[in-house]
């Protein structure tokens, strides 16, 4: 199966990335041979940054993200989102990559299940 998040929440103050990425997870465990895409756009592309630093006790998206980039799904950045909020591909976690409306409109006409949260 071919799936494809599309996150647009804020990566901390909801829940959504939150969920949509414990999803992503869950997909990637029970079939490896899945292919996994999220997709974060509007404020969900901060929850790429690297380095970030989260209380303990706290779940982090961005070892959520690499969690997806380790088990072979991929992490695509609107680059419109990023460059609105000032964000260079420099700033980003190793495994996620700046993308495009276009490349957008290419997965989600090759999935077989497109996700928004």
């Amino acid at each position: 199966m071919n799936a494809l998040l599309i996150l647009n929440d804020p990566p901390y103050g909801t829940e959504c990335c939150y969920n949509a990425l414990r999803l992503a997870h869950a997909l990637i465990k029970a079939d490896p041979a899945s292919e996994v895409t999220v997709f974060l756009m509007a404020d969900a592309v901060v929850a790429a940054k690297a380095g970030q630093k989260m209380p303990d006790g706290y779940y982090n998206m961005e070892r959520m993200l690499k969690r997806v980039v380790s088990g072979k799904g991929e992490v695509l950045l609107c680059g419109t989102c990023m460059d609105a909020r000032g964000l260079t591909e420099a700033e980003m976690m190793e495994g996620a990559r700046r993308s495009s409306m276009d490349e957008l409109a290419a997965a989600t006409l090759a999935a077989d299940k497109v996700l928004v949260f």
